[in-house]
């Protein structure tokens, strides 16, 4: 009975989980739309809320079986809701100090705090955490940022001589429109396959057991419900996060918008798939890395150097970005083991 009252208010957090990742990191595939003019706030956002639960119930399975069980073999009950609730204290912490971090990195940091916790009190050894996919991770936060980029740059000079060569000739403010909208969906659709994960994930493994359902059915039941609290924390409460990459980091016009929308949609897709389709694991990268890198992308090429960034704040999210992993790490930990005293 007590094992059951954990699972629910876990997946209760679970779901406050995703409706904050909703209100937060909508602003990833939403921004570089707005940031261009091409769409209204509130059409903007129920593109992303479509697309996100599309993206999630068909490829969220790929970046659930990573958090679920790519890193520690099991996660029980109680450190599944560890995890929520250590993640969710330091994303909570740094929104009030202004930080925009990873929810990616934040989760995966308290996934590694459990295994590490698990060695302590003697669950697991050492080497059962599964050190070859944490390694591929954290290269993947480190990669997917400058593929991001080099995508947009390159995007951003194929998409201005098409606009260049269009003038005159078509109607060129509505073909960046459909593409705008291309873009927006596209990205919306990889951020759900993506970011579920991190709201959802490590319930996979308690699901399946309280449940009674196959791992595959208890993915798409945890991706869809991950999927719809996202969709509605982006169209209730993304609005006020938007302008801050959208318009601070760089200004943005319709090339450039669509190149910044393209560049993050493929690299989130790419590390979403091509991962799971080589080691059964996709790899749960950074959105904001992500969309901040394509938005630097393509102020780089626009200003022909760093003038075209604020790189007060571009200093600053990278500075944010260093402190996630090892303070996840510790406060799982040492909620874990400080919990199993108790217990």
């Amino acid at each position: 009975m007590i094992e059951l009252m954990l699972y629910i208010a876990g997946l209760a957090a679970s779901a406050f989980m995703a409706f904050n990742i909703g209100a937060n990191d909508a602003t990833n595939p939403i921004d570089t739309v707005v940031g261009a003019g091409a769409l209204s706030l509130k059409q903007a956002l129920i593109l992303f809320s479509v697309f996100t639960i599309i993206g999630a119930v068909l490829q969220g399975s790929f970046v659930i079986k990573t958090i679920g069980k790519g890193i520690v073999p099991e996660i029980d009950v109680v450190a599944a809701l560890i995890t929520v609730v250590a993640a969710g204290a330091w994303i909570l912490t740094a929104t009030l100090l202004g930080l925009p971090i990873s929810t990616s990195q934040s989760i995966a940091g308290a996934v590694i705090g459990i295994g590490i916790a698990y060695t302590i009190t003697g669950l697991i050894s050492l080497e059962e955490i599964n050190w070859s996919i944490v390694t591929k991770i954290v290269l993947s936060w480190v990669i997917s940022p400058a593929i991001a980029m080099t995508l947009a740059m390159l995007l951003y000079r194929f998409f201005l001589r098409l606009e260049r060569s269009m003038r005159g000739k078509h109607d060129v403010k509505r073909i960046f429109l459909y593409l705008h909208i291309a873009a927006l969906a596209f990205a919306a659709y990889a951020f759900g396959s993506n970011d579920v994960a991190n709201a959802t994930g490590v319930y996979l493994t308690v699901t399946q057991k309280q449940l009674g359902m196959p791992s595959y059915e208890t993915m798409i039941f945890l991706a869809l419900l991950g999927g719809l609290f996202i969709a509605i924390g982006g169209f209730t409460l993304g609005r006020r996060v938007v302008e801050t990459t959208a318009y601070r980091i760089t200004r943005l016009d319709h090339p450039s918008g669509v190149a910044a929308g393209f560049a993050l949609a493929l690299t989130v897709w790419l590390f979403t798939t091509i991962p799971h389709m080589i080691w059964g694991f996709g790899m749960p990268i950074s959105t904001t890395h992500t969309s901040v890198s394509s938005i630097m992308g393509v102020g780089i090429i626009r200003a022909r150097g760093l003038r075209g960034l604020n790189l007060k704040v571009t200093i600053y999210i990278i500075l944010s970005w260093l402190l996630t992993l090892p303070v996840t790490i510790g406060i799982a930990t040492g909620l874990y083991l400080i919990v199993k005293a108790f217990l």
